[in-house]
């Protein structure tokens, strides 16, 4: 059996796993990234959970292929390099050579939120189709996009930024530095706010109690949770949230029409609560010629794993095209 490795580098932990040429884990493992630590510190880590990984897999180190590196930030897969991350200390950190050095293996690096849309592309939600994307709902708006079963970010691999589009011209500020970006709307960071300024703008509501009762925490959840238990004020910001996702992800497919879009993030825990309204939504925002197939509109799949697997893929698809690591 033949394997790759996949490096799913996060600010909070680094994981890693050895997956097979169909997408499944075989084994994995993670540890503390440590984030204000040396460039150094934390790159060796990354390649000594590699070498961990191989053995705890039970593989030999010759059947072990390739190893795919997801991160936050933009990485130069052709220097293999990665140029910038926004909550680690890299700065053109030189991951090839210094994992290629440890494990003796190609390496090749790609951003995390393409490395997701590969995982989904391989073995999740939109393994059946040659060409799909992948939305995910976080502290931003990240996306991947599959053609043909492979990653495409642009030139210059900083593409895919759908997260920066405006759907809102001179809407709430960004941390890009423009106004009425799609993720100052769809992001769980955007719906956070907008729970709490609807909660202080209606103090006898059950969306206020609601926080109230979880100690005044607000998450991504607070505001599906209050509509549940029949509060219009909760209502209210869901409907406006999911307008302004729908608004965002319409965009997404009049400008690509992928087969499959999938979305994904914690708000994506809602199922069909999210989902149902999306499609509708999107479905009366996008358009088609008669008797043209429509995009289809799926939650992801591969959750928690989808960082390891779309990296290892990722390596496996550059492997398989010939691609210098």
């Amino acid at each position: 059996m033949k394997g790759y490795i996949g490096i799913d580098l996060g600010g909070t932990n680094i994981k890693a796993g050895v997956v097979d040429k169909d997408g499944k884990i075989l084994c994995k493992h993670s540890v503390k990234t440590g984030a204000k630590r040396s460039m150094e510190d934390i790159v060796h880590d990354m390649g000594q959970l590699a070498l961990d990984v191989i053995v705890q897999s039970g593989l030999k180190e010759e059947d072990i292929i390739a190893v795919g590196i997801g991160s936050p930030g933009t990485p130069n897969n052709q220097k293999g390099t990665l140029v910038y991350s926004s909550n680690l200390p890299f700065r053109d950190a030189p991951l090839r050579e210094i994992i290629g050095k440890m494990t003796r293996k190609p390496v090749y690096i790609e951003n995390d939120a393409n490395c997701a849309a590969m995982a989904e592309s391989v073995s999740g939600a939109a393994k059946d189709a040659a060409h799909s994307v992948t939305v995910t709902l976080g502290t931003g708006v990240g996306a991947g996009i599959i053609i043909h079963k492979r990653i495409y970010s642009g030139f210059n691999q900083a593409g895919s930024e759908f997260g920066h589009s405006v759907i809102v011209v001179d809407g709430v500020p960004c941390g890009c530095g423009r106004k009425g970006c799609f993720e100052s709307y769809a992001s769980a960071t955007a719906l956070i706010r907008m729970t709490k300024e609807a909660a202080a703008a209606h103090k006898d509501s059950k969306l206020h109690q609601v926080i109230s009762d979880n100690n005044g925490k607000v998450n991504a959840k607070i505001a599906f949770q209050a509509k549940r238990l029949g509060d219009a004020v909760a209502a209210e910001v869901v409907e406006n949230y999911l307008e302004h996702l729908s608004e965002g992800l319409a965009n997404v497919v009049n400008a690509l029409m992928p087969e499959i879009l999938v979305v994904g993030g914690g708000v994506c825990n809602e199922g069909d609560a999210l989902l149902l309204p999306v499609r509708e939504k999107v479905s009366s925002k996008t358009y088609y010629g008669p008797g043209v197939p429509k995009t289809t509109i799926k939650l992801a799949e591969m959750g928690n794993d989808a960082g390891i697997i779309g990296a290892a893929m990722m390596a496996k698809s550059c492997v398989d095209d010939n691609i210098p690591g």
